[in-house]
């Protein structure tokens, strides 16, 4: 088995820490091993764009990441923590419709004023 196996099954942190000790030995070593860790994507932190797990997790079904929260054990407290988070999950949505008709309403205000200085402009002289 070779060096970099036997790496791979300790995990990441012994990467790590031969990267440092080959940084503190001598630094070309370092970074040669620098460049073969991002070469062959060991480290991970690049497979994903930099996200990770949690990442993942709470962007699969936006809006329920606290479903996968496992239960405190008391029943009306998940129940109470339940309800609290829908009643948020409801007020977020009727805030973001009532900034839509807001946004709505200015862009219809801004129209109706263009088309107002519009009208109260002079015609242009048609040569003829």
């Amino acid at each position: 088995m070779g060096i970099a196996a036997r790496l791979d099954e300790m995990g990441k942190p012994a990467w790590i820490g031969l990267l440092v000790l080959s940084f503190v030995l001598f630094w070309p070593l370092g970074l040669a091993l620098l460049a073969f860790l991002i070469w062959s994507g060991r480290m991970g932190c690049w497979k994903h764009a930099g996200h990770g797990r949690w990442h993942d997790r709470m962007h699969s079904a936006p809006g329920r990441w606290y479903r996968m929260q496992q239960s405190s054990g008391n029943r009306a407290f998940d129940e109470y923590r339940e309800e609290t988070l829908r009643r948020l999950e409801e007020e977020q949505r009727e805030f973001k419709e009532f900034l839509d008709r807001l946004r709505h309403a200015k862009d219809k205000a801004e129209f109706d004023q263009f088309m107002a200085e519009r009208a109260q402009r002079p015609a242009p002289e048609s040569q003829v």
